[in-house]
């Protein structure tokens, strides 16, 4: 299905807009609900959603040959991406958190020139260090008792993990279906993390009250299920490319939503760091959206 420029674009916004409220809400919500457990119920509850529109696509399922590709990606888009990022989302701001995790498009610049044949240059290069230098600025303890060490290394392990994952699903694209991969790598992993959740983490400390339910409902249906059905529409659309270039929104899109609604509050360091970031995502998609326009056929998914 090829989709209008407009389509695009209002595709684009929602994904962006809910990728960026998602970690607000995501840090409200834990006040409520253990890490794990919060983890597994948003990730199993979008999948059983997304499983509605996979089931019509069942022949395209072709379990029997590509199970183990399911599982791998399971593993490093989901258990270990979200269990990363939930522990460390409880130990740091919302808005810094997310702005270090969305640096995956930079590292993701790394992977591809190194397993997937894609070119390295002076744009990515120059990217790659502000990227760093920008985390390294925010990484800085100025003993204000904001920023986690722990935090701060969870939610690097988080962007490592999401870029592997990332470098695999492109990796393996041509073998299996992508909604039915994102529906089955989701149902997966938040059982796996559900009985994790289990074992370490108490239900009873979840409290059931109309606010965590409501948060629940809106992160798994809008930032988590929906999120990812319409990634899946924009790649089959052959629009995958642009997500990148807006990612550098999304830090942005927490750290204002954090500040007025959570309380949060926004230092010189963490500005300086941020701006250095989002330069350097900046700079590596601004060239890989030029290297497109020569190679339209290859797709570039997060």
């Amino acid at each position: 299905m090829q989709l209008s420029r407009t389509q695009t674009f209002f595709l684009l916004t929602f994904l962006v807009a809910m990728w960026g409220v998602n970690w607000p809400l995501s840090k409200y919500a834990l006040e409520f609900a253990t890490p794990l457990l919060f983890a597994g119920l948003r990730i199993t509850i979008g999948g059983l959603i997304l499983l509605f529109f996979a089931l019509p696509r069942y022949r395209n399922l072709n379990l029997k040959r590509t199970w183990h590709i399911y599982l791998i990606s399971g593993l490093l888009n989901i258990i270990l991406f979200f269990g990363f990022q939930t522990f460390g989302l409880s130990m740091m701001p919302a808005g810094l958190f997310s702005t270090i995790v969305f640096m995956q498009p930079v590292l993701l610049g790394i992977g591809g020139w190194l397993w997937l044949g894609e070119s390295m240059n002076g744009f990515k290069i120059t990217g790659l260090i502000l990227g760093f230098i920008g985390v390294a600025v925010i990484s800085l303890n100025d003993g204000s008792g904001h920023i986690s060490t722990i935090g701060i290394l969870l939610g690097l392990a988080s962007t490592i993990t999401w870029t592997f994952g990332t470098i695999y699903m492109k990796k393996t694209s041509a073998k299996v279906d992508a909604l039915w991969l994102t529906t089955l790598q989701m149902i997966f992993g938040g059982i796996v993390l559900l009985i994790a959740g289990t074992t370490v983490e108490n239900w009873t400390d979840i409290v059931w009250n109309q606010t965590f339910i409501s948060m629940l409902s809106v992160i798994a249906i809008f930032c988590t299920a929906l999120a990812w059905l319409v990634f899946f529409l924009l790649v089959r659309s052959g629009e995958a490319g642009k997500i990148g270039s807006f990612n550098f929104l999304v830090p942005l899109i927490a750290i204002v939503i954090s500040v007025l609604f959570l309380g949060e509050t926004i230092t010189a360091k963490m500005v300086v760091g941020l701006i250095l970031i989002i330069i350097g995502i900046a700079l590596v998609n601004l060239k890989m959206k030029s290297l497109q326009k020569r190679g339209k056929h290859r797709a570039h998914p997060l």
